[in-house]
């Protein structure tokens, strides 16, 4: 593929629309001899400009990129334009904007936001938000600073553009015009608003593209030497663990790295193309190996060393560059010349997608500085890579695995975070880290779960972190290169570590159905998967006290626990805010009513994830789905939870691409859950054992339809109607609700399968001493406490205020009194 041909006219195309001649009338100023220029792009979006020789920038941005297609394709309602000799004021329902058409500064540029008076945005003053992302966490042990967001609790918040690189009219980058005192800076002016704030932030910078599928499932990584037969060998063994995978990564070691001729050029070995034959004597057959078992895969690069003549692909590279290969020259690193760029895609990267690569692990260290001013090459790398993957995948959504470069770095996922320390404080940090990120619309990042370099084994700490790895946008195991260290989950000590590792990573690959509708609502309506709280209650306190609580998707809240537990309960917690409503968790059925704070316990095993009334989740009824992450081959799971009407919708993918939809209804008066039709797929696009090479064509099979009624234990009378020979339920009692199994549904046949539950169906009160009874029973504690505590849990006639007030007054560790607390609270019914 050649750049100048393919990438440059895709990158334009995907960038932005071009230019228009006329000037809409949400364009204030920019005239002959005028320095300013103001483009309402929407309701309480604003780009100011300054441009002292009066030539302002047209040209998309790497921030900006789908900018004037916002400009000339949107009519902001409400804009009113004021203007004299001497003022301007710029009016919406959004924002007022005051200017007194002189050089931008603190008292000349104001906007007052309806509602946020007392704080007012001044031209360069500083914009307190709520946060954003940062580049990488290499090396961090704990916090570090993650910039800034287009949210804010003032109101406002402001992106700087001055300085970022542009693209030309043929899609290849370019630096700012020359000349000091150049501003070009875009006002978001939403209160609190935050969704539509980003949902502005991605009409001009471009939406975030849909995942492959596959992206969603489980990753493994490791920085470590294998060779090819040892690492089939292992991708062998997560399967005869239950384990499943969707991608398969090989670090550096693929390449040369410490070979004899790698030494004698002098270099680090760090850059390389040529495949190291005495770890992969075959490299197109591995990645087949690979693709057989299910799994796509990447290989790293780190390419800042250029090219050396003991490439293999050394010679193609001179000859394309018109350098003479005889001379043995090292070609340099220069990602910001077109022929280099096009050499390097075309021979160094096609030849690896010829071998098997699925899509590139592009691992940029060296910084922002490229032979260009104000051009950072990882914005290069990501930007033409997404493009050329685009290119030589054409059947299927792109893909980049790199670091983020700064706001408009979504376009081009997943995010490489980088090398963080192996500690709980790095832990605690990267559950706000991901939901902060959403704030400037970057929704995929992908961490080295269990960190990365120094610390120590804890193998409690491994277990939390794969746990959020589950309810985190990427779930990826990675490590330095330690013998050991241990992220398999095999590996880890049996009693707690080792099964919490395993389940976590079955249930992710159980919840890709869910997953995959998360991923095109990302994509359609500019939700990313991880929210923070405050997105959904803006106007409450107790929302912003609680960064490392989430919204997982449309249907859940959760509050990972980020701190090692007591070692004599075998518990460990989080303080968490429940918001207004009733909620049952997703792993024990536990009823919660909302609206307040509390301390929530869970075992190893579990974490808290809640689930509020009218909430469906879809998962892959297996319990050990296979490698990949194909439609689910059985059926699925239906997990409910009553008390409020709700709706999901399941998507397929069928062989060619095209993608169904399955509405599963539920309505809380008539107590009826509704699901089907699952639409014919022609033979069903199966992405395990087997990858892309190896689709098999099913035909339409009978699905399995399970339905998990969480919060509910009591058995009651459930029909379901699915036409003149419908089976009679067979219901299930298990530990966090009932389960109504084995109900077969026809794909293609169009019918619906009803659960009849009975009108205004409720959630079960909780049984708090049973509940806790376990508590007490495991806890490494002297019998005679047991016995009071279960003395007080166990009374009856008598109110939970009395029994908290006996508990108080009863000699125990906090942590056996907050879980107590917790289960005698969470129900107010009682």
């Amino acid at each position: 593929m050649r750049v100048r041909a393919d990438v440059h006219q895709v990158s334009i195309a995907s960038v932005s629309g071009q230019p228009e001649t006329s000037i809409p009338r949400n364009i204030v100023g920019g005239g002959q001899d005028q320095k300013y220029r103001f483009t309402v792009l929407r309701d309480g979006l604003v780009r100011y400009e300054w441009a002292p020789d009066s030539q302002f920038e047209d040209r998309p941005s790497a921030f900006a990129a789908h900018r004037n297609s916002a400009a000339h394709s949107r009519t902001v309602p409400d804009l009113h334009v004021k203007e004299t000799d001497d003022a301007l004021e710029i009016t919406t329902s959004r924002f007022h904007l005051t200017y007194n058409k002189q050089e931008f500064s603190p008292y000349g540029l104001f906007v007052v936001v309806p509602g946020f008076t007392r704080q007012v945005w001044r031209y360069g003053e500083p914009c307190e938000t709520l946060g954003g992302t940062a580049r990488t966490l290499d090396g961090v042990d704990g916090r570090t600073d993650i910039g800034h967001g287009v949210v804010s609790r003032n109101g406002f918040a402001f992106i700087d553009d001055s300085d970022t690189m542009l693209f030309e009219e043929d899609g290849f980058v370019a630096p700012r015009r020359p000349g000091a005192g150049r501003v070009d800076g875009y006002l978001f002016a939403y209160g609190h608003d935050y969704r539509e704030a980003v949902k502005a932030f991605y009409s001009i910078s471009g939406p975030p593209p849909m995942l492959p599928r596959w992206v969603l499932g489980n990753w493994w990584s490791r920085y470590y030497a294998y060779t090819a037969e040892s690492y089939l060998a292992l991708m062998d063994e997560f399967r005869e663990n239950g384990i499943p995978l969707s991608v398969a990564i090989i670090d550096m070691d693929w390449h040369l790295v410490d070979d004899p001729r790698v030494i004698e050029a002098g270099t680090d070995g760090w850059t390389g193309y040529t495949w190291n034959k005495k770890l992969f004597p075959d490299p197109p057959g591995f990645m087949s190996e690979l693709h057989k078992r299910g799994l796509r895969t990447a290989l790293n690069d780190h390419p800042a060393n250029g090219v050396y003549p003991y490439e293999d692909l050394y010679g193609k590279m001179a000859k394309a560059l018109h350098r003479d290969p005889s001379k043995k020259e090292p070609i340099p690193f220069n990602i910001t010349d077109r022929a280099y760029l096009d050499a390097y895609l075309s021979i160094l990267i096609r030849s690896l997608e010829d071998d098997g690569m699925d899509f590139v692990w592009m691992d940029w260290q060296q910084g922002p500085y490229s032979r260009l001013k104000g051009i950072d090459p990882l914005w290069v790398l990501n930007h033409f890579h997404f493009l050329h993957n685009a290119a030589s995948h054409p059947s299927r959504h792109p893909l980049v695995f790199s670091r983020y470069a700064g706001p408009g770095s979504h376009r081009y996922p997943v995010g490489f975070s980088g090398d963080a320390a192996v500690s709980w404080a790095s832990l605690a940090f990267q559950p706000e880290f991901t939901a902060a990120a959403s704030n400037v619309g970057y929704g995929w990042w992908s961490h080295d779960l269990g960190g990365h370099m120094a610390g120590g084994r804890d193998d409690e700490l491994t277990a939390r972190w794969v746990q959020l790895g589950a309810f985190s946008p990427v779930t990826r195991l990675h490590s330095a290169k330690s013998r050991w260290v241990a992220k398999e989950p095999w590996r880890l000590p049996k009693g707690g570590p080792r099964e919490a590792a395993s389940a976590a990573l079955r249930l992710r690959h159980r919840m890709l159905p869910y997953l995959q509708r998360m991923n095109v609502r990302a994509a359609e309506e500019g939700l990313p998967l991880v929210q923070p709280m405050y997105w959904e209650h803006p106007e409450r306190e107790e929302a912003y006290a609680v960064p490392n609580q989430y919204l997982f998707g449309s249907e859940m809240v959760v509050a990972p626990i980020t701190a090692s537990g007591d070692p004599r309960l075998k518990l460990g917690r989080v303080r968490a805010w429940l918001p207004p409503g009733r909620y049952a968790d997703f792993f024990t059925g536990v009823v919660y009513d909302g609206d307040r704070e509390m301390w929530l316990s869970r075992p190893l095993e579990q974490c808290p994830v809640l689930m509020r009334e009218g909430s469906i989740v879809p998962l892959d009824a297996a319990q050990v789905p296979a490698n990949g992450a194909g439609n689910p081959e059985t059926g699925y799971e239906i997990v409910l939870v009553v008390g409020a009407d709700g709706f999901f919708e399941i998507l397929e993918e069928a062989e060619d691409g095209s993608c169904s939809r399955t509405p599963v209804r539920f309505t809380q008066a008539s107590g009826r859950l509704e699901v089907g039709p699952f639409p014919g797929l022609g033979g069903t696009a199966r992405d395990a054992e087997g990858g892309e090479d190896a689709d098999e064509v099913l035909p339409d099979s009978p699905l399995t339809l399970n339905v998990r009624l969480l919060g509910i234990k009591k058995p009651r009378l459930i029909t379901i109607e699915a036409g003149p020979s419908a089976p009679q339920p067979q219901v299930l009692e298990e530990a966090n609700g009932l389960l109504i199994a084995q109900v077969l549904l026809g794909r293609g046949s169009g019918e619906v399968i009803t659960f009849d539950l009975g009108p205004h169906p409720q959630l079960d009160h909780n049984d708090a001493a049973g509940l806790i009874e376990p508590i007490i029973r495991d806890a490494q504690i002297e019998y005679r406490l047991k016995d009071a505590v279960w003395d007080v849990v166990s009374a009856r006639k008598v109110s939970t205020s009395v029994k908290l007030g006996r508990l108080q007054a009863l000699e125990m560790s906090e942590s056996l009194r907050v879980a107590v607390m917790e289960l005698l609270l969470a129900d107010n019914r009682i």
